[in-house]
């Protein structure tokens, strides 16, 4: 059997199993096989359309039926190997759940989120907090400042250090003390690859900790809906959204910032409908770009 090669971006027109990246790099994940985690991801990709249907209990949890048949066809394994691997992921590492119907119905099962695990301690401080908003929707109105003396790109956006968004002490001050701060923080930390981000953006660091800062307070907010670019979202959409971004998302996001040429008077709301707009914008914006430098012969 022969396969042609991939041409261009043919690759991103195929649907594919998402393995959370934590999965491989997160202690508390070491001693799960690779087959579970395979079988993770797929319980995983369940749950969107699970999500769509409406399959939630009256608690609001998304529940998915997907049966052991189901699991021995899409891994192409036997009825022990596939016992064994929802036995790992229930009773090793607690990342399902599942529920018995009786009467001969399929089991229910609830795929818990990777990112959480907090201590019952932090968990009850953070449960006393729900009343206490985390401030999406507090917006401050962010004047343009003075460029910084480091910065020589003369089309960049201004912004300060003392700006109350861009300051490293704004976004989520409220809630650094919580464990599902924390752990969305180390998430986005290794999924965004931040340090190469850092890296590569040696001027930006403090639009960078903004961004992530951002991204983390989103996910975490306790309201039902978020403000983008005037819109009300639904915040699950919002969230689900966030939960995919990559590495590039972050790099068109501070590309199309550096590149703006018009004040941005508040820069929270600028950024957010920024980061949420970037899985849909990303190839179109940068196809244009190729476009037109070839038809400015830059490519001659």
């Amino acid at each position: 059997m022969e396969f042609d090669y991939f041409y261009g971006q043919q690759a991103e027109q195929f649907s594919f199993y998402k393995i959370p990246k934590m999965l491989f790099t997160d202690d508390r994940f070491w001693n799960v096989s690779t087959d579970a985690k395979l079988l993770y991801g797929i319980l995983l990709d369940r749950m969107n359309l699970s999500a769509r249907n409406g399959w939630m209990d009256a608690a609001g949890r998304v529940y998915i039926i997907f049966t052991l048949e189901e699991t021995m066809a899409a891994l192409n394994c036997g009825d022990n190997k596939a016992t064994k691997l929802y036995n790992e992921l229930e009773k090793k590492c607690g990342l399902i759940e599942r529920k018995r119907q009786g009467l001969g119905k399929p089991n229910l099962i609830y795929v818990k989120n990777f990112v959480s695990g907090v201590d019952s301690i932090v968990e009850s401080r953070f449960k006393s907090r729900e009343n206490h908003d985390s401030g999406v929707g507090q917006t401050p109105i962010v004047e343009s400042g003075k460029p910084r003396g480091n910065n020589t790109d003369t089309n960049y956006t201004d912004y300060s250090d003392t700006d109350p968004f861009l300051s490293s002490g704004f976004c989520g001050k409220g809630t650094e003390g919580n464990g599902e701060w924390k752990q969305y923080y180390d998430y986005f930390r290794e999924q965004l690859e931040f340090d190469i981000l850092l890296s590569r953006y040696p001027y930006d660091h403090n639009l960078l900790n903004s961004i992530l800062d951002l991204i983390v307070e989103t996910v975490c907010t306790r309201r039902k809906l978020i403000r983008i670019a005037s819109d009300d979202k639904p915040a699950e959409i919002v969230k689900s959204r966030f939960m995919k971004l990559e590495s590039d998302h972050i790099c068109f996001v501070i590309d199309c910032f550096k590149e703006n040429k018009t004040d941005v008077r508040n820069v929270k709301q600028y950024l957010l409908a920024a980061i949420y707009n970037a899985p849909l914008t990303i190839d179109p914006f940068y196809t244009a770009k190729v476009s037109h430098d070839m038809s400015e012969g830059f490519f001659r």
